[in-house]
């Protein structure tokens, strides 16, 4: 389950509006623990904006749902960033909103602010960086992962001058890397290809990274589930949103992102088809809609109310797709309550629909196409 955490003015007062699906359990935790709220105006549970507010929250919620707080981050660090200088009085009272922002931006993964310990040149590299990226119109999830490992690349290197190294100093840089920070080769991948994107495609410098050897990646055979295992997966699932949206990404090998971005529109009934619409590497493709996944989706769609006006999976703001962590987290509850013991994610149910294929005797080529692995 998803709760939306938002800024809200509520009776001329800055406040947390908190947004989620009806549900008894989670109304009761914000009532009694956090003691939030309900506003007929608004139509939401709130709170007042402050740092221990949030805290509550957060602690009340802890394991059983997930938050969602990019809006209101957004909201406070701009004004943070426009508000006039306080007396120390003042000051005092916002240490508390201060720390929990600052600790909740790095909880959710961003970019570590290292901009104190960049250069101003090294600061000019990062921002025709990530402009090249959005040109080249790389994805957000490529364009987070390359901007944060050329940042902390900026960051060891200081005073340096980045256009400055050779292909001995990145090798010196990979080799502390790898030796002193013990990263992953899957790490090491990420930073090479980031740097090799600097170099080439922002610099323009003629090809070297051959030079540069990749750390050979340890191949791990995908986790998968049994007929069984699955059977006991769905039949533990009993919401029908839940079910159905388990139940696609398995009868369809979908990955987390091409489910919750199914629009009512990509379903042929006609010709038994999913239209996937701009998924990895930007590529379009059909995949099979089985007899069975029709009807699943045909129960969920008729107890929908309201009815999803756009995406099949609708999370809690009408015309907004369900998030891929609320999709992750009904995966592992799923598990738990089947009993299944196994390490997979929900990106497993793709594995598993590949390898019961190649089990049946469908030619691997074909596999790869419907998986969208045609490289």
């Amino acid at each position: 389950m998803q709760v939306i955490l938002k800024p809200l003015y509520h009776r001329r007062q800055e406040c947390i509006g908190i947004y989620f699906e009806k549900n008894g359990l989670l109304q009761s935790l914000i009532q009694k623990q956090a003691g939030a709220k309900w506003s007929k105006t608004h139509a939401c549970w709130y709170v007042t904006c402050t740092g221990e507010n949030y805290i509550r929250l957060k602690n009340a919620l802890e394991n059983k749902a997930e938050l969602e707080i990019a809006e209101l981050k957004k909201f406070l660090l701009e004004k943070k960033r426009n508000d006039p200088p306080s007396t120390p009085a003042v000051e005092k009272k916002k240490i508390v909103q201060k720390g929990f922002i600052q600790k909740e931006i790095n909880r959710a993964g961003a970019t570590p602010q290292y901009n104190h310990s960049i250069s101003k040149e090294n600061r000019e590299a990062l921002q025709q960086f990530t402009r090249q990226l959005n040109l080249k119109a790389y994805s957000q999830s490529t364009i987070r992962t390359y901007t944060n490992e050329f940042t902390q690349f900026l960051h060891t290197i200081k005073e340096k001058s980045a256009t400055d190294f050779s292909v001995s100093r990145l090798k010196d840089y990979f080799q502390y890397c790898y030796s002193k920070l013990h990263l992953s080769e899957n790490t090491m991948h990420s930073k090479i290809n980031a740097l090799k994107f600097y170099y080439e495609q922002v610099l323009g410098r003629e090809k070297f990274f051959w030079e540069i050897p990749r750390p050979k990646k340890h191949l791990i055979l995908p986790k998968v589930l049994g007929e069984d295992e699955l059977r006991r997966l769905f039949a533990a699932t009993v919401n029908l949103k839940h079910k159905a949206i388990l139940f696609t990404a398995y009868s369809a090998g979908l990955r987390v992102s091409e489910v919750i971005n199914l629009r009512l529109q990509d379903i042929d009934r006609e010709r038994k088809q999913l239209f996937v619409y701009c998924s990895k590497g930007k590529k379009d493709r059909y995949v099979a809609l089985s007899p069975m996944l029709l009807d699943v989706l045909e129960n969920y769609y008729k107890m929908c109310n309201p009815k999803p006006g756009n995406y099949l999976f609708e999370g809690p703001q009408k015309g907004e797709p369900y998030s891929a962590r609320s999709a992750q987290m009904i995966f592992h509850e799923a598990k738990m309550k089947a009993g299944i013991s196994k390490t997979i994610s929900f990106h497993g149910l793709r594995h598993s629909f590949a390898t019961h294929m190649l089990e049946k005797g469908v030619d691997v080529k074909y596999i790869k196409e419907i998986l969208g692995q045609t490289e």
